[in-house]
Order: structure tokens, then sequence, then C-alpha cells
């Protein structure tokens, strides 16, 4: 007789009642914690927003005016270092 066997016959009635307390104990504790984090939707909501302004900021960044500023930029700090 194997340990699982042993443990079906003497304790399996025992063991699978202490899963089950434990799982109500889990689920009790989840449902009074209240909302917490994200649920899937929030989740896709928050990523298309973060896609949507990393999309602004690339063309914020590769536009002519700060690509200008930011040579001026670096021109003016090459000088001052030489």
């Amino acid at each position: 007789m194997t340990g699982q066997d042993r443990g079906r016959q003497d304790g399996g009635g025992r063991r699978s009642g202490r899963v089950a307390t434990a799982l109500r104990r889990r689920w009790a504790a989840v449902r009074r914690s209240g909302e917490e984090g994200m649920s899937t939707a929030e989740y896709a909501v928050g990523t298309v927003a973060a896609c949507a302004f990393a999309a602004v900021l690339y063309q914020v960044v590769t536009g002519g005016s700060v690509v200008a500023a930011l040579g001026d930029l670096v021109q003016r700090a090459l000088a001052t270092l030489s």
C-alpha cells in the first residue's frame, strides 16, 4: 500500500475537508478585501491608454522642433567642454 492509498483510506475525507475549508477562508478574505488591482477590461483600457501616450510622446520627440532643440543643447554642451 502506498502513501497515496493510505491517505485515501485513512484521511482522504479529512484532507478534502481541510482543502475546502482553506478555499472558503481564502474566498472570504478576497471578498472582504474589496477591489484591489485591475480586471481584464481595466488592463485593456490601461494598455491602450499607455500605447496612445507613447505614440504621442514619440511624435513629439521625433518632431523637427524637439530634434533641433536637442541638437542645439548637445552642441552647446560640447562647445562648453572644448
